[in-house]
């Protein structure tokens, strides 16, 4: 009897062990389920190319997509880094933080997006949905720009943007008129990307580090009134307002909350995209768990992007994808789905359709 209790006591000090061995671990984010159609997720937030203007060969670019991503927007980058030498010699910048020399918006980067995609076979295209970005937002011929290249392209673009109004470091070395929210060139755009039914990405940082409890900082009270005023167009918010020093502001939950909640504002979506922004989010348990909660709760409302710039390497093209494991192991099914797949095909399924019928309206069909 003696030794029938001792040995229970053993077991039953080891079975919690035993069977938190036997558990299923937590995945990580490689490991996750892919979903239906074998990919892990759809990419709303990518850049073929830098800030030279040049990238990864959109050949080479499918070979790294592979079996991972299904579809990705294209985008270029509507800034061209000035090569002052001057300022860095014989050293060439490739990147903005690299020199203090202006930047200037290059509009020839639209047609290096269209090249790269009609290099593509039809089903390959599939695959894609490219994006105009080179144009000045503060620049009332701005929309202008937008209207001629799907005239000169038809067939090609879903959508407008990333393009930047608040953004640190650079922001500051672009010459000429500052972008705001309020500038009516930016209003002609979303007027014109209703028109067609375009959505638009758009990046704005928060850029107000300590605001009052309960009350949004300038820039995005703007940025809800620039949505009230456009209810027609999507707009996705890049990387929620943060960057690589635009940390989030002291009320940065319940600002997402406030603007989820608003009727106003439910035209406003977010991506999640960057790895300095998931640096943030799932900077601990506590902030992690916060955010799966609030996408939990607004499942469509959300959107992943790698916003990677050029990648050479699959590892490092899903470098952002493998650091948000944390968080997406505390999303439900739904929540998974619709931020890494669901909300980026109803968006961009329902621009391909619209884009392509302004087009037949309004351009010649390419040959």
């Amino acid at each position: 009897m003696l030794w029938f209790r001792l040995t229970a006591l053993r077991f039953a000090c080891v079975l919690p062990l035993l069977l938190a061995t036997l558990a299923p671990r937590p995945a990580s984010a490689q490991e996750q389920p892919a979903g239906d159609d074998g990919y892990l997720f759809h990419d709303s937030h990518f850049h073929l190319t830098n800030y030279v203007q040049e990238g990864t060969d959109i050949h080479r670019f499918l070979e790294i997509m592979g079996n991972k991503v299904g579809r990705c927007m294209l985008s270029g980058i509507p800034l061209q880094q000035q090569w002052m030498y001057a300022n860095t010699g014989e050293f060439a910048p490739e990147y903005y933080t690299q020199t203090d020399a202006p930047l200037y918006y290059y509009s020839f980067t639209d047609a290096i997006i269209a090249n790269a995609y009609l290099q593509l076979t039809p089903e390959e295209r599939k695959r894609f949905d490219p994006m105009i970005t080179g144009f000045n937002p503060t620049d009332m011929y701005a929309a202008d720009h937008i209207r001629r290249v799907l005239k000169i392209f038809p067939g090609v673009f879903s959508g407008i943007g990333e393009f930047s109004i608040h953004k640190e470091f650079v922001s500051s070395k672009i010459a000429g008129e500052v972008a705001t929210l309020e500038n009516k060139a930016l209003d002609r755009i979303l007027e014109f990307a209703a028109e067609v039914g375009m959505p638009v990405v758009l990046h704005c940082d928060v850029n107000t580090p300590f605001p009052r409890p309960n009350q949004d900082p300038y820039i995005v009270t703007n940025l809800r009134k620039l949505a009230g005023r456009h209810r027609d167009v999507v707009i996705i918010w890049a990387h929620i307002g943060l960057g690589r020093v635009v940390r989030p502001v002291e009320d940065q939950v319940g600002m997402l909350e406030r603007a989820l909640e608003d009727p106003e504002s439910s035209n406003i979506h977010f991506d999640i995209s960057w790895d300095e922004t998931a640096k943030y989010l799932v900077a601990t348990p506590e902030t992690t768990e916060v955010m799966a909660n609030l996408i939990n709760r607004y499942p469509d409302r959300f959107l992943f992007g790698t916003d990677s710039v050029a990648p050479k390497t699959r590892e490092q093209y899903l470098k952002t994808y493998e650091a948000y494991a944390p968080l997406l192991a505390k999303l439900t099914p739904e929540a998974r789905h619709q931020l890494l797949k669901g909300n980026y095909e109803r968006i961009f399924d329902k621009a391909r359709k619209n884009v392509r019928a302004w087009e037949a309206a309004n351009a010649r069909p390419r040959p």
